[in-house]
This record gives structure tokens, C-alpha cells and sequence, in this order.
């Protein structure tokens, strides 16, 4: 089934296109109005979707309590995050990363968390969750320079690893085990053991990474509010092409999708302007139509008119208090060729092919392997570039990876992205699905209402 223009602008209304085809609303949407949102298709297995709008502080609290526990059989007294997205993880405290150093110390045997960070930080640190900061002004920081205290001074510029292992030091760690979230370099180690040197160093990055892999049930929730408004937006973004059709540039959907997303979701949650609330949030939605599809990581700016025969790829990421994810949808502007009708076929029978096996108890690799089997058995092999998936976190491409070089077992509460994508150059178009992926013990779950068939994503303009 093919989803024909006239026929869409005939539901549409012409008051509607003549209102809202090139003018604005009160919140600035170009105002469309069709029937995709009538065929998005919700799962009744779909997770219920949260009332909130970000993870309290008490489960950031007990999320560092269970790092503690996960630590402590190794002597480990004291752990120190340096990763923007484990100090978010486990503290909750949403930041921005620059050259600036930014770290949290949390005693394994006490209730307590020590930050030692930019000055510039030092309100969002001490409104949000802090036993006590110790700031430097900034980045080269001068020794007892600090403006905001009247104090201006040049020279003696403070290394900064040595200034943290000092506050260390103070905190009585001298001699204790520490747990630090990186694998510090040779010139790094020296420094850290020059002011601690009888301390050890115990890396556990992957105690931070394995938590954060699995998702807990208030994390799902998130994901999945956040994909309910996804698909509105694409709904959306597929109504914007065909009332505009070929009048429209992949730039002109974009935008205008993104603007509809971030007002769908803004309008939906409270805000005023104040650190800790409206956290996490990202809309960025993308388009591109005709030969940028062929490549999976186009270098060029999207700015191309809509045609007849494009393929025309809708895509993006949306997030809410860090939870989320990618959500894409490969059209086929109609007309199309039989070799671009197998590819269809075959990209989309690789998503069904992720989601029946990507069930608790298997490896990565096996789906992977069943994936790309199922590409060269019909004959894709040329038009294949990258693994299937990733997995999903707040970062975005996060561990494990579907891909055949990973034996990491699937485990429930894991979610990844779906991109069995198929790219062909010479013939100028390419397909990339992607979508939330739930791991189960059955089966892997969509988590987007957005359908996988061609009624939804062969457009006749």
C-alpha cells in the first residue's frame, strides 16, 4: 500500500493549508493536520510510560549505594568519578563537559559525596546534592587566584591531578584503595602517586559501564515516554512531506518536526527556567533525501529539494531526564525499482529478524551473525557497512554492540538501537532504520509506535 499526496491533502482541509502551509500557530508549529498519528501502533508489552519528568535524587542515591556494594569486597575505601556520564548516572547532577576537570569522591563506608570541580559549577553542585566542593576559579587555574573573592593573581598555575589528590589526602585516604572510573595514563599515575603514594589505585569502569547497561524499571519508563513523543513527531514529519511534497527541502522537515517536538514535549513538562528541572532533554530530529541517504555518515549539509524517486530518510534522537534514543524511518518516494523494493524488504526483515532474537541469554554476536546472514544470503553483501546496533545510554552510542565481535550475553533491561542499514552508492540511495530496543526474556521490544511497512514509509507525492 502506498500513502498517495492528493489524497492526504484532500483529508487535510484546505483551510488547514491555507492557514498553516508557510504561517505559524501561537507557538511558532507550521500547523499540519493528516492522519499519520491515526497508524502509529503501540504494543500492549510497551513499558507504562513514566509520569515524571527526571530520576529523583533518592534513586540517584541508592544507585551509588549499590556501586558501593558492587566495590567493597575489594577493599575499595573511597571511589572517584571523573566521566561526565557516570558523575550524571550515579549523582544525577546534569552538567557540561569542557577541558575542565569535573570529579565527585564518594566515601565507600560513609553517606557522604565530596566534589571537587570548576568554580564556575559551584551553584549547580551546591543546590543539587554536596557534603562539601572544593573549587578551582577555572582552567588554567593560578595558585590563590580567585577573582569572585577579590583575589587576582598569575603564575604558579595548580596541577589540577595533584590538587584533587590533595583533597583526597585531606579526606584521610592516604592510604586506602580507590576506586577511579578511567585507566589513568603513566604520566597520570606518577602524578596521582607522588602526593598519594601509599595509596592504591583499583580501576572500575566497568562496574560503572555494567550498571549503566542494564536499565532498572524507572529508567525504562523514561525511555519510554520518550519514545511516545517520538512518534508523534515523526507522525508529524511524515504529514509535513506530504502536504509540502516536493515544494519541500529535507532541511524545511527537519525543522519543522523539531520545532513541533520540542514544543509537544516543553508544553508537557514543568520548567522555569531554574537548574534541576527540564534536565536531560534533547530533540534533534534530521533529514535527508536523495543521494545522502547512500552513505551512513554523510559529510554534507542537507539542503535538497524533495524528488520524485528519492529515498528520504526522517531521523533523530529525543531524550527526557537523559532517557531515550534514535528513532529513523527510510521512505521511498514513489516511483520505485524492484532492486530498491528488495532493499526495502530486506532492511526491514533484518529489524524483525533484532527484535525475535534479541532475548535475555544470548550473546550479541549470534544476532548479529543472524543479521548479516540473513543480508548476503539475499544478496546485499555489497551494500552492507556497519554492524546492526549499539547500545542505547544517555551518551548515545554506549556498550555492548551488536556487532560480531561481541560475546557480551544479552541481559533483560539492556536497549539498543536497531540499524540493519543498507547503503548503495552506485544507485544513489541507501535505507537506515533505527529504534528503541528493549531486551526481554522472550524477545527484544520496540519501543516506538512507528510502523515498519510500506503504507507508512512509500510516499506518492
Amino acid at each position: 500500500m502506498k500513502v498517495k499526496r492528493r489524497d492526504f491533502l484532500k483529508t487535510a482541509g484546505a483551510g488547514v493549508i491555507g492557514a498553516g502551509m508557510f504561517g505559524a500557530g501561537c507557538t511558532g508549529i507550521v500547523i499540519v493536520s493528516g492522519d499519520s498519528e491515526k497508524l502509529l501502533k503501540p504494543d500492549p508489552d510497551h513499558p507504562v510510560p513514566a509520569d515524571f519528568d527526571r530520576l529523583p535524587l533518592e534513586w540517584y542515591k541508592k544507585n551509588v549505594a549499590r556501586l558501593k556494594e558492587n566495590v567493597r569486597n575489594r577493599g575499595i575505601k573511597a571511589i572517584l568519578l571523573t566521566n561526565r556520564w557516570n558523575i550524571i548516572y550515579f549523582t544525577g547532577l546534569f552538567h557540561s563537559t569542557t577541558e575542565r576537570p569535573f570529579n565527585v569522591l564518594f566515601p565507600v563506608d560513609d553517606d557522604a559525596i565530596f566534589w571537587y570541580a570548576p568554580g564556575l559549577d559551584r551553584d549547580l553542585i551546591t543546590s543539587w546534592w554536596a557534603d562539601d566542593l572544593e573549587y578551582y576559579f577555572d582552567y588554567l587555574h593560578a595558585e590563590e587566584a580567585f577573582p569572585n573573592k577579590g583575589v587576582v593573581k598569575t603564575g604558579n598555575t595548580v596541577n589540577l591531578t595533584e590538587w584533587i589528590m590533595e583533597g583526597i589526602k585531606k579526606r584521610g585516604f592516604d592510604s586506602s584503595a580507590i576506586g577511579l572510573d578511567f585507566e589513568p595514563a603513566p604520566s597520570v599515575m606518577n602524578t596521582m602517586k607522588k602526593v598519594l603514594p601509599r595509596a592504591k589505585f583499583i580501576t572500575i569502569a566497568d562496574d560503572c559501564l555494567n550498571m549503566r547497561m542494564v536499565k532498572t524499571a524507572e529508567e525504562i519508563a523514561l525511555t519510554q515516554r520518550a519514545y511516545n513523543y517520538f512518534g508523534k513527531i515523526h507522525a508529524y514529519a511524515r504529514d509535513y512531506l506530504l502536504k509540502r511534497g516536493t515544494d519541500a527541502t529535507d532541511y524545511d522537515i527537519a525543522h519543522a518536526a523539531e520545532k513541533y517536538g520540542v514544543d509537544l514535549i516543553l508544553n508537557d513538562i514543568a520548567h522555569d527556567g531554574k537548574p534541576h528541572n527540564a534536565v536531560g532533554i534533547s530533540v534533534g530530529v534530521s533529514c535527508r533525501t536523495g543521494i545522502a541517504t547512500a552513505y551512513p555518515h554523510p559529510n554534507q549539509f542537507y539542503y535538497k529539494k524533495v524528488e520524485k524517486g528519492d529515498a528520504l530518510q526522517i531521523s533523530g534522537v529525543v531524550r527526557i531526564g537523559g532517557y531515550g534514543g534514535e528513532l529513523y524511518r527510510y521512505y521511498q518516494i514513489l516511483p520505485s525499482t524492484a532492486h530498491r523494493d528488495k532493499v526495502w524488504d530486506v532492511v526491514t526483515e533484518c529489524v524483525h529478524i533484532q527484535e525475535r532474537e534479541s532475548k535475555a541469554g544470548v550473546t550479541c554476536a549470534s544476532v548479529a551473525e543472524k543479521i548479516h546472514n540473513y543480508q548476503v544470503e539475499q544478496g546485499m553483501q555489497d551494500l552492507i557497512y556497519h554492524r546492526p546496533a549499539h547500545g542505547e545510554g544517555m551518551e548515545g552510542h554506549q556498550a555492548p554492540w551488536l556487532a560480531l565481535g561481541d560475546e557480551t550475553i544479552l541481559k533483560e533491561g539492556m536497549t539498543f538501537s536497531v540499524e540493519p542499514g543498507l547503503y548503495d552508492p552506485e544507485n544513489g540511495f541507501g535505507y537506515n532504520p533505527s529504534d528503541g530496543l528493549l531486551v526481554t526474556k522472550d524477545k527484544g521490544l520496540l519501543q516506538s509506535s512507528v510502523p515498519y511497512t510500506r503504507e507508512w514509509m512509500y510516499i506518492d507525492l
